[in-house]
């Protein structure tokens, strides 16, 4: 087993995580993907699914503009670091197959997705769903800040959960 493919820094007083100045925990990724299905149980995946796009379109645009000014990242290379640093936390091998910041548009393949794996693939349903918002807020914040401000929006176009063999994302204006 490798070590932490990124570096953590451990508050001696609070025992507090942080990664490049950020806060973070570690959490077993069950955790997270039952927090989901419980949602999806009580609420339904449509209610399920505007929580977590609200909530990672909010994330990930917080995310991107920090880790811009710590690294001194522009355009892109925010959204390539972004994938990257995902895809070193264990939420799933993030490829980018296609980016254009200028068009709004992108694709991006996820094997291994950590939520797949713990739904099933047998599930016969996307269940990554969370990733979409996330790329739509990473990729509106480059294109923004490069002066092409445009809402956009991304689909999960095939999932391992589904039986596909690897999870896809489209990324296009609204």
């Amino acid at each position: 087993m490798a070590e932490l493919p990124v570096p953590v820094a451990v508050d001696p007083a609070t025992g507090a995580w942080s990664v490049d100045g950020q806060p973070v925990i570690l959490v077993p990724r069950h955790f997270w993907a039952f927090v989901q299905m419980e949602c999806e149980r009580r609420f339904g995946v449509d209610a399920t699914r505007e929580v977590y796009d609200a909530a990672t379109r909010k994330a990930a645009r917080v995310w991107c503009e920090r880790e811009a000014r710590t690294h001194g990242l522009t355009g892109v290379a925010v959204f390539r670091h972004y994938l990257d640093r995902m895809s070193r936390r264990g939420w799933a091998r993030m490829t980018i197959e296609a980016v254009d910041p200028a068009a709004g548009t992108a694709r991006i393949r996820l094997d291994h997705s950590a939520l797949a794996a713990e739904y099933g693939s047998g599930t016969g349903r996307r269940v990554c769903y969370m990733f979409a918002a996330a790329f739509e807020g990473a990729m509106e914040w480059v294109a923004e800040t490069a002066g092409h401000s445009r809402a956009l929006a991304a689909e999960e176009t095939q999932c391992a959960a589904g039986g596909a063999p690897c999870c896809r994302f489209e990324v296009r204006p609204r």
